[in-house]
């Protein structure tokens, strides 16, 4: 990809780590229990507590009447993204960045993929969003990083100083994540809570390292919740020492800093100069262009309505799949019922599914594989709200085929479960391609 060729064979070759190695020496760690890896490999969540449901529908409802009173996204004029598939990165950034903040703010939203015929009621958009997402949040790119903890929450990276046009790259992925919220469409990717924070300019606190670095929580915690004294035993100071491309270099947190030990009187001003360090230690200019790019396409006064965990879930939804709600949650047609036998075996095939197997056959179908906070109830169509539907239809040699603008499946009347299984798994597995009948 031209626009990272300049950083692609140093991010490749080159591990840097910024690390903390003065406080991990001397501050002991709370034992923690191995943790497996999660269900979904690099994209299983562990989604904190939700916030009291009815306040936060409220605030939706609110927000998204509001963004309409306000005509965002109304119209007259729409704003095309034509995209090829094969360059969907290039081709993106080109189009969305040359949009000005009136098309961006009210343009009605219009993904055309090269080459391929149907109009977008809803689906080609939904597919733009998650597949974009995947691309533009992967490390592999050099703009974001894996946060310490798992390799499925991201954050900026240091290392993305060295991508060319970086700024531009990060006002763009601004500009994607206020288009998502605007158009209602959900991303496959997932931040850490700081960044939340940093979009909706709101302070950090010693709690929100927690979901960063959980090593490095715990030991400004227990520097926290202990008495250090005059702080000799610990050896610490007002300094850090940062290692960026096989080079170590020390970073002074206050002016003479070095030079200054850390003890119990001065040991708050440290610990809120070591957040803020480690917060924005060589990414707080991207992070700026990120959240300026946001604010081209939303009002900051209209997002200030929600706090960094109700952000996460409008912009991200949930990643586990909960079946029952699924179910529930389901339409069927043209002679389908929830007691036809293939229905019957459709679902018990859902059962032996993977979650990961779940959310692409999710993806195949809805065009996304996030799902709203709210549930499966909330998923969205061409026209607003429309559940997940199963419509009977095809021979028994057929594959299965979808309508994401609708999120309806078309499947045939498999005479046994495992052929079922089998076409179900097939399609898919083996389909990435999006086609309207």
């Amino acid at each position: 990809m031209g626009l990272f060729s300049k950083f692609s064979y140093t991010y490749n070759t080159v591990w840097a780590n910024l690390f903390e190695q003065e406080i991990m020496s001397y501050v002991p760690i709370e034992e923690r229990s191995p943790q497996g890896s999660p269900v979904l490999s690099s994209r299983m969540p562990q989604r904190a507590p939700p916030p009291f449901r009815r306040d936060f529908e409220a605030k939706l409802r609110s927000f998204y009447r509001k963004l309409e009173s306000k005509g965002y996204g109304q119209g007259p004029h729409k704003l095309k993204l034509h995209i090829r598939r094969s360059h969907l990165l290039e081709d993106a950034f080109r189009r969305i960045m040359s949009a000005n903040k009136k098309d961006l703010q009210r343009g009605r939203l219009a993904v055309l993929w090269d080459t391929e015929e149907g109009l977008d009621y809803g689906g080609p958009s939904r597919e733009f969003f998650f597949l974009l997402s995947r691309e533009l949040f992967n490390p592999y790119y050099g703009l974001f990083e894996y946060s310490a903890n798992d390799t499925y929450t991201v954050q900026v990276s240091p290392l993305s100083a060295f991508v060319d046009n970086c700024h531009d790259w990060f006002r763009f992925s601004g500009r994607v994540l206020g288009l998502a919220l605007v158009h209602q469409y959900l991303l496959d990717a997932f931040f850490t809570r700081p960044f939340y924070k940093a979009l909706l300019r709101l302070p950090v606190a010693l709690s929100d390292l927690e979901s960063l670095d959980n090593e490095f929580h715990q030991s400004l915690q227990w520097i926290r919740d202990n008495d250090i004294g005059t702080g000799i035993d610990l050896g610490l100071t007002f300094c850090v020492t940062e290692e960026l491309l096989g080079r170590v270099v020390e970073r002074e947190l206050k002016a003479g800093g070095k030079n200054i030990i850390v003890n119990e009187k001065n040991k708050k001003e440290y610990l809120e100069r070591m957040i803020k360090w480690r917060l924005e230690r060589g990414v707080q200019e991207q992070t700026e262009s990120l959240v300026r790019g946001f604010y081209e396409v939303v009002d900051a006064r209209l997002v200030s309505v929600f706090d960094a965990r109700e952000l996460e879930l409008v912009i991200a939804g949930t990643a586990e799949i909960d079946t029952n709600d699924w179910r529930l949650n389901t339409e069927y047609r043209s002679g389908y019922h929830d007691n036809h036998q293939v229905i019957i075996w459709f679902w018990q095939v859902i059962e032996r599914f993977s979650n990961e197997q779940r959310l692409r056959l999710l993806q195949f179908v809805t065009g996304t594989s996030s799902i709203p906070y709210e549930g499966f109830s909330a998923l969205r169509g061409s026209t607003g709200p429309r559940r997940f539907c199963i419509e009977k239809w095809g021979k028994p040699n057929s594959l299965p085929r979808a309508h994401t603008c609708f999120n309806r499946l078309d499947l045939p009347p498999y005479p046994t479960p495992e052929l079922l299984y089998e076409k179900l798994l097939l399609a898919v597995e083996e389909t990435n391609t999006f086609g309207i009948e």
